[in-house]
Parts: structure tokens; sequence; C-alpha cells
């Protein structure tokens, strides 16, 4: 095992894979030489060359656009867009493109691409910089959504989805890049769809993706102090979504909790709240609850940014507000 950061660990699978299949290549804003706005890429376009690690001009819609047409004809292209916030530039390639090309051909074109964005608030960067916008692909049938938490599922998931036929999002939260954790030195491939127990616990079930995973886990321990027990999920993907490790958890715990960073109405918490609701409702003893960020853009001022995200505290007030 190896300690790595997240970002770290973006590079390795990238790298990784383009070793692997000389299909797979880059394409962004200052992705080359200046490695990118997160320095996800530094240092590829040295081994990888221009043709495979391309700079692109300053336009979203040409860079998935070429890059949906680019996986169509064989090639697995890993573009980038350098803010989730500016995925509405190129919508009508993921929406109308990208996500229907295997369906509108029965099957005979597919589109290998995998759509890495930054998202999330935390730099004090405003409301044009920061959104989380994993809510408003949801809706969206043909596409996956990976979100990870940690360096390993970074990595893990990113190999898996750039070895996958179909259409995927990449979100990777700003505050996570330089967040460290261990991983295995041999190759290693996490399955998409598959949720992770990141801390298992009986009296209540927690659920939450991203950033907000390491603020459940801070909360699940100091309520452990007081003799609470949590259990926290990662369902890891949210396109496909592993329903039953999230159902077996709630009919042990009896109790659902649901926290992301995005806005609260139509997030991804709505989706899993109604799920719970049909497949585990038999096992609640409460009512499943959601905690996300209030239906505002995101704010620029430091203390109004603090409290658009939720915090560890709100966290453990939920919890609390469940076991009565």
């Amino acid at each position: 095992m190896k300690e790595i950061t997240y970002r770290e660990a973006l590079r390795e699978a990238l790298a990784e894979e383009m070793r692997r299949d000389e299909k797979v290549f880059m394409m962004g804003e200052d992705i080359a030489n200046y490695g990118g706005s997160f320095k996800v890429t530094l240092g590829l376009v040295e081994e990888f060359g221009t043709n495979r690690v391309k700079d692109t001009p300053l336009a979203e819609s040409v860079i998935v656009g070429a890059a949906v047409g680019a996986a169509m004809v064989g090639m697995r292209p890993v573009p980038e867009i350098m803010f989730a916030d500016f995925m509405v530039l190129v919508m009508d390639h993921i929406v109308n493109n990208a996500a229907k090309m295997t369906y509108m051909s029965d099957g005979e074109l597919k589109v290998p691409m995998v759509l890495r964005a930054a998202q999330g608030a935390g730099t004090g960067s405003g409301a044009h910089h920061c959104q989380s916008v994993e809510g408003w692909l949801m809706n969206i049938p043909g596409i996956k959504i990976v979100i990870p938490s940690t360096p390993y599922d970074a990595k893990g998931l990113m190999k898996a989805a750039i070895r996958d036929n179909n259409p995927v999002v990449f979100l990777e939260h700003k505050m996570l890049y330089a967040t460290k954790g261990m991983i295995p030195e041999e190759e290693y491939v996490i399955e998409l769809g598959k949720a992770d127990i990141k801390r298992e616990g009986s009296d209540v079930t927690v659920i939450a993706y991203s950033a907000m995973i390491p603020k459940a886990l801070k909360a699940a321990e100091i309520l452990a102090k007081e003799g609470i027990s949590v259990e926290v999920i990662d369902p890891r993907t949210l396109k496909p979504l592993d329903t039953a490790t999230l159902v077996k958890s709630v009919a042990k715990t009896k109790r659902a909790l649901i926290v992301h960073e995005s806005c609260l109405t139509g997030g991804a918490g709505a989706e899993i709240a109604a799920i719970l609701a049909k497949e585990a409702f038999d096992y609640l003893d409460a009512p499943i609850t959601r905690i996300g960020a209030p239906d505002t853009p995101v704010p620029f001022s430091p203390p109004l940014e603090k409290y658009f995200i939720p915090s560890e505290q709100r966290i453990i007030q939920g919890i609390r507000d469940l076991l009565g």
C-alpha cells in the first residue's frame, strides 16, 4: 500500500489506462503544459505527447462535441470541463448525442467517453464556479455518473469508467484534490454501481458521497463517543445506483439520513429517498431525512459559503433528530 492524494490517484489512473490502451486520449483547457487548473494532468504530456494530451480552445461545446465524435469512431476520449458549472454549455452534446447514440443506433454505435469535471463549494469562487451539478444529470437516461470521495475510489473508478463502453460523467470535488488516502501498489479496478460501507454501525444509516463523506465520518466519530453507532454508506456512483446495499443497511439500522452538497430540491437525495420509501418502508422506525444546500446560488461571502455547505454539526443534529 502507498499513500497518495486524490489528484495523484486520478493522474495514476489516467496514465495507466493510456499506457494500456493507445485509443485513450485527453483533451481540455490547459491540461497539457499547465497540467490543468487543479494539476490532475500535470506531467502527462511529457510521457504521451500533445497528440494524446490535447490543449483545446476555451470552447466547452467544441471539446465535448469532438469527444463524442471521436468515441463514436472507436477512440476513448477523456475530455475535461474545467468547472462543472460550465456543463450547461455542453448539455446538447451530452443529452441529445452521447446519451442517446447507442439507443438510436440499436446498439451499433458506442460512446466510450469519460467527461471529467471539478465541482463543489469551499474555494470562495462564487456562484459560477462552485455548484454541484449531479442533480442536473440524474434525469438523463444513457449516461453513468461517478462521484468518488477518496483517492482509492477515485483511481479504481476512473479506470473502470475509461474501460466502460457508455458515456460517463466523472465528478471530482475541488476540496478533495489534496486529501490523502492509501491505495494498493498493484493495479485494481472498482466496478461501477457498487456502493461502499465506509463505516459500519447499527443505529442509523447515513448515505453520503463526495466531500460529504469526510464530514459524515467525522460526525459518526463524534457520536460514537456518546454511544451512537452510525453506518456511513458511499454510493460512489449515482447511475448506476447500488440500491441493494442501501436497502440492506437501512433494514439493519431502521433509520436513514441522506446528505449531499447540492441543493436540496431535486437533488440525488430525493431519488434515493423515493427508492428507500418503496424498498425499505417496512423497516423504518423514523421518516427518511435529507440534508442538502439551500436553494440559492453558492455565495461568494466566506461566512455565507460556510453556512451554505452542509456541516458536521448539521449531520450530527440530523442524526439526533432521527433518534429522538
